[in-house]
């Protein structure tokens, strides 16, 4: 009997939708991380790349590494804390002239010579800087208690001063000092309106003697600036004051602190 022929296989002729399947699914992907790539946050991406620049370039933006107060402190560099003191301390340390000392030594000079009285009866104390100059007046010599009006009496001691003051470039900070004594009225909710106002108005008397606006500022600190122990009546006597702070420079860009540069000499 003879035997039957083997059928033949046919050859599979669609094997490439194998290799196209994954040429597609290749390419998907490819777009998908292409997407994700634009969808990249751009400040989140420049900061990665400026900083695989600096690695590899070698060339970091800042001089010095950012240092702990600890690692500051062993290496006996400024911290953070320091250096912002520093800055704010920046108008004090500013040096000035021989020229501009003799100015305010003279101011002084006079005004000494013009409240020799005052002085000597403890209502004035005049303090001497190489920056500035200050005059404390009482406040028992200007106002009367809890008042910012300036009284009849206390006219002629500052009509002496914006005298001596009124031909000078000098800048002139006037504080207002009180005690802890709390107030409340209408007009004065607590003791920072008070010593504000009591500031003002020295300084509307000064613009009315003919001392320029513009080289004055008025300063309110309240309570907060004790220069005596406020549980004594005579420490309390002491803080209820205020200061005329007369720089020796014409036009600062801060308002110098003269207690703090007390503490820091």
């Amino acid at each position: 009997m003879p035997r039957k022929k083997k059928h033949q296989e046919e050859e599979n002729t669609e094997r490439w939708l194998i290799s196209y399947a994954d040429f597609i699914t290749l390419l998907f992907a490819f777009f998908v991380v292409m997407y994700s790539i634009s969808s990249v946050n751009e400040g989140k991406y420049r900061v990665l790349s400026d900083t695989l620049t600096n690695v590899f370039d070698n060339q970091p933006k800042s001089a010095d590494p950012v240092q702990t107060d600890d690692e500051a402190a062993q290496v006996g560099k400024p911290t953070a804390v320091e250096q912002q003191k520093v800055s704010a301390d920046s108008l004090i340390d500013m040096p000035f002239s021989l020229d501009e000392k003799k100015k305010l030594d003279t101011i002084a000079d006079m005004v000494e010579e013009n409240m020799r009285g005052w002085i000597d009866d403890e209502l004035i104390k005049v303090t001497r800087n190489d920056k500035w100059l200050e005059i404390e007046i009482k406040s028992s010599l200007l106002y009367l208690s809890g008042s910012a009006e300036v009284e009849p009496e206390a006219f002629p001691v500052l009509d002496k001063i914006a005298a001596i003051l009124r031909d000078r470039p000098n800048y002139i900070q006037v504080e207002g000092f009180t005690d802890n004594v709390p107030i409340r009225s209408p007009i004065f909710p607590s003791n920072w309106e008070l010593s504000a106002s009591r500031a003002a108005s020295v300084v509307h008397l000064f613009m009315e003697d003919g001392v320029a606006p513009d080289r004055m500022a008025a300063i309110g600190y309240g309570e907060y600036r004790p220069v005596a122990d406020n549980a004594t009546k005579e420490g309390r006597s002491k803080n209820r004051r205020v200061a005329l702070i007369v720089l020796a420079e014409t036009k600062p860009e801060h308002v110098i602190d003269t207690q703090r540069e007390s503490e820091v000499r």
